[in-house]
């Protein structure tokens, strides 16, 4: 190996040995010993990060000891999941150390704080419990307190997996603080055509199959689902094409007499006894066509408090699609022509997508809308 790439290795080599003593140095304990104890692994003899270890791994038990005693005498709400917090760092680091046998080697068996850490699981449960038994009290009309009171057994629980009648007291919190929400989606009627809005119900209904990424206390159910299961809801959404066009069709044609730009061979004559290229600009008469289909709608959306049958939120979500065919023909010399005007010329006149598809293309942007101002309107609701 060459002098300079032995001065490169070395340094990768001293800055990899020298990074849990920087830490230590930084009083970033946790972060030098996980350090000390990933090079230990790699190289067990490595005399720098023994020495890392020796020194962090009780500085770090000392300052997550020492922010417990100060969590312990907190009068701060749910200080206990703090306290558990640390005892979960102090145990990380003890496991980090069982799991390296040269780590065992230099500074014994790492720590474990079972108890403590049980007893304040204990207390932390306990005081979310309390909590929520006391917003569960005001839950009746009042949605707010039915939401705290639900998110606070919630957390007993995942503290405490079966803690108490956890799992009940969370069912009567949900009843409170759940909006029962009925989507009314009605069906397109047209005189022209036999047109269905089946994609478009799919997709929605397939949106709100998902609600709970968007807000675990709003419940949608389809008119039918609901009248199932006797629901009186809350809210109903309506939605409902106030109006919309299909297939509304757009000729234009364009004729022109083009020359070209350049003059191309176009002959020979003859001259002297010898023939020569003629060269001249050459014609064409273009003719272009464009055939536009139009198809646009808009969708009422109304959201209606069931109780009083007021709306409380409406907005009208515009649709459109357009659908082009263009295509060209000449007579002439086509070399008066560009070469995208002779691509065109290769194209020809389509028949348009039938009515159904061109309904189906303007309700997707209505649908990419309707699903924003959902998600907007009901995320914190």
């Amino acid at each position: 190996m060459n002098s300079k790439l032995y001065t490169i290795f070395l340094g990768i080599a001293l800055t990899a040995c020298s990074t849990g003593k920087k830490a230590l140095e930084k009083g970033n304990f946790d972060e030098a010993v996980y350090t000390a104890v990933e090079r230990l692994q790699k190289s067990p003899t490595n005399s720098t990060s023994q020495q890392v270890l020796k020194e962090a791994y009780p500085l770090a038990l000392n300052y997550h000891q020492g922010r417990v005693n100060n969590w312990e005498k907190s009068t701060e709400p749910f200080h206990w999941e703090k306290v558990i917090s640390e005892y979960d760092a102090m145990n990380q680091l003890g496991s980090a150390i069982d799991n390296c046998p040269p780590c065992i080697r230099v500074i014994g068996d790492g720590k474990k704080f079972v108890e403590p850490l049980q007893a304040a699981r204990n207390l932390a449960a306990a005081d979310r419990y309390d909590s929520g038994n006391f917003h569960l009290g005001n839950a009746k009309g009042n949605r707010q307190e039915a939401k705290i009171a639900f998110l606070d057994f919630e957390r007993a629980s995942q503290i405490i997996p079966g803690y108490k009648d956890v799992s009940n007291k969370m069912d009567n919190a949900y009843s409170y603080a759940a909006v029962n929400v009925v989507v009314e989606q009605v069906t397109v009627t047209s005189k022209l055509y036999q047109l269905s809005n089946e994609y478009f119900q799919d997709k929605v209904n397939e949106f709100l199959r998902t609600n709970p990424k968007m807000n675990i206390f709003v419940q949608f159910y389809g008119p039918q689902q609901a009248s199932d299961i006797k629901l009186k809801p809350q809210q109903i959404i309506r939605l409902q094409f106030d109006e919309f066009m299909v297939g509304q069709t757009y000729m234009n044609t364009n004729t022109e007499n083009i020359t070209s730009k350049d003059s191309v061979k176009v002959g020979e004559a003859t001259v002297n006894g010898k023939k020569v290229p003629v060269y001249n600009k050459v014609t064409a008469k273009y003719t272009k066509s464009r055939k536009t289909v139009t198809s646009n709608g808009i969708l009422d959306m109304q959201i209606i408090d069931f109780q009083t049958k007021q709306v409380i939120y409406r907005d009208k979500i515009p649709g459109s699609f357009v659908w082009v065919n263009e295509w060209a023909n000449f007579n002439g010399d086509e070399r008066a022509l560009t070469k995208d005007q002779l691509n065109l010329c290769k194209n020809k006149e389509l028949l348009p997508p039938a009515p159904q598809i061109l309904f189906t293309e303007f309700t997707k942007p209505i649908y990419d809308q309707l699903t924003r101002k959902i998600r907007k309107y009901y995320e914190n609701y």
